[in-house]
This record gives C-alpha cells, sequence and structure tokens, in this order.
C-alpha cells in the first residue's frame, strides 16, 4: 500500500524467502488490493486461512506463509525463537515490497501481530488478533512441566505426521521451549506494556471454552485478562465473543475474523 492511498498492482507469486539461515514458504495473491498478512498458530500452516481469505475475497492482497520448519516446504532453522517470528514478518513484507499492512494472527500469531504492530505503528494498519496475546500468568514449574511431559507424549506421531507438513520438522524439547517462552512472553509485566503502547486499531476475536492442553475453565479466566486491556487502551476493542473453541474457529467462526478486518481496515481511514 502507498502512501497516497492507492495500491500498485502486483502479480500473484508463490516462492521461498530467504531469512537468517533458513527461508519460508509465501503465498501472495497479489492485485491492487489492501495488503493482508496473516500470522499462524504456533504449529500451524497458512492452509488454515483459507475460510478468512475466501470470505474476503479478490479485494485483498492476501499474504500467507508458512514459519520456520512448518508447512511442507518451510525450511528448519537454528533458531525458533519468538524474536525470530517477529523478524520474518519483516522479511516477507520487505520480500513482497509491502510498505503497510494490516496483521491478522491467530494464538501463537496474534501475539506475533501484536509485538510487530506496537513497534510498528507507522506500517501497521492495523491488527485482528484471534484468540491469543491475552495478558495472564499462566506459566508457573508445575505449567512447564506439564507441557513437556506433552509434547513428549505425542513426539512419536511427529514422524509420521511430518511428511503431510501436518505437524512441524522440530523436536519435541523445541516445540516445548517454543509453548514455554510463549508464556512468559503472556505475563501482564511482558505483554501488558506491548498492549498498551499500541496507537493502531486493533479487534479481537475470541474463542469460547477449551484450548489444547488446557483444563476446565483455564482458557476461559485467561481471555478476561482483556478488559483491562481495553479499559486502558481506546484503540483496542473486541470485535466478537465466538462460540468456537480455540481450535475451530478459524474453520467455524471464519465470518467474525473476515468482519473484523474489514472495520480495522474501514478505521484506517486516511492514514494509507
Amino acid at each position: 500500500m502507498t502512501r497516497n492511498g492507492s495500491s500498485p498492482e502486483h502479480a500473484a507469486w508463490t516462492g521461498m524467502v530467504p531469512v537468517d539461515d533458513t527461508a519460508l514458504a509465501v503465498t501472495d495473491t497479489g492485485g491492487p488490493g489492501a495488503p493482508v498478512v496473516y500470522l499462524n498458530g504456533q504449529f500451524a500452516t497458512q492452509g488454515y486461512w483459507r475460510r478468512v481469505v475466501a470470505d474476503l475475497g479478490p479485494g485483498w492482497r492476501h499474504i500467507t506463509y508458512d514459519e520456520r520448519a512448518r508447512g511442507r516446504k518451510s525450511r528448519v532453522s537454528a533458531d525458533y525463537s519468538f524474536e525470530a517470528a517477529v523478524r520474518d514478518v519483516d522479511a516477507v513484507l520487505a520480500a513482497r515490497e509491502v510498505d503497510r499492512a494490516l496483521v491478522v494472527g491467530w494464538s501463537y500469531g496474534a501475539f506475533v501481530g501484536a509485538h510487530w504492530a506496537s513497534r510498528n505503528p507507522d506500517r501497521a494498519v492495523g491488527a485482528v488478533l484471534v484468540d491469543g496475546a491475552f495478558p495472564y500468568d499462566w506459566l508457573d514449574e508445575a505449567m512447564e512441566r506439564r507441557i513437556r511431559t506433552l509434547f513428549r507424549r505425542i513426539g512419536w506421531l511427529a514422524p509420521l505426521l511430518r511428511p503431510t507438513g501436518l505437524v512441524p520438522r522440530m523436536t519435541a524439547e523445541q516445540q516445548a521451549d517454543s509453548n514455554i517462552e510463549l508464556g512468559r512472553l503472556s505475563r501482564e509485566r511482558e505483554l501488558g506494556p506491548v498492549l498498551d503502547a499500541v496507537t493502531v486499531p486493533v479487534r479481537y476475536v475470541v474463542a469460547s471454552g477449551t484450548s489444547f492442553g488446557s483444563r476446565g475453565d483455564e482458557q476461559e479466566r485467561i481471555r478476561t485478562s482483556l478488559d483491562g486491556v481495553s479499559a486502558r487502551n481506546p484503540n483496542i476493542r473486541t470485535h466478537a465473543k465466538v462460540a468456537s473453541d480455540h481450535g475451530a474457529v478459524l474453520r467455524k467462526d471464519f465470518r467474525a475474523v473476515a468482519e473484523a478486518v474489514r472495520v480495522v481496515a474501514a478505521l484506517d481511514g486516511g492514514r494509507s
């Protein structure tokens, strides 16, 4: 999107974008529409966004990609840190010659989107955060042990599913480390200031019920932290509380996500 409010025509493109010691599989639908960049769940793939992309239609420039070691084509790396994930947003945008974009993130991707929008107010049109980026202190020593145990237990499935692209080409330890790092970044003292500093429109789509590995009402208690965020920062609002759970929200409530994208884009006004 250019500074004068128009968007140049870009051809559709699919390929690999080099970054650091790896390369990411990227799909860019091209066209003159406003660029929307989709940020996946922690171990998910760009295919999760297909219903949202279809609902928004061809009037937008949709950019999806698979993070390091995710999907069938993105390559492995020595760095699966959260900061690497944020750097990868910049790498993809630079490779596709995108100056400003609207970021849409689900779960882990919501954290990446929140950080990127907070750090880049001149480049972010806004953000739609789908059931993630809630500032809440849910990680303790017992939870760390639970996470490591969980990933060890499901580790035997990885060699069977990796050829399909359904699981990352990461060890159980690397996946657990990534999840634990996210828990630390979720703490109120860590994520709260990031969200308080946001100066662009942000809309949350909040799921209901449980998420993978959660118990009882843990996930709903985490979601309540959003009330304090909205009270402190008028740029951040809840667009919708939907009925589907964390894992099904992009499949069952994709229309709510697409509508939130439209709302945020409209709020950008003349800043494009």
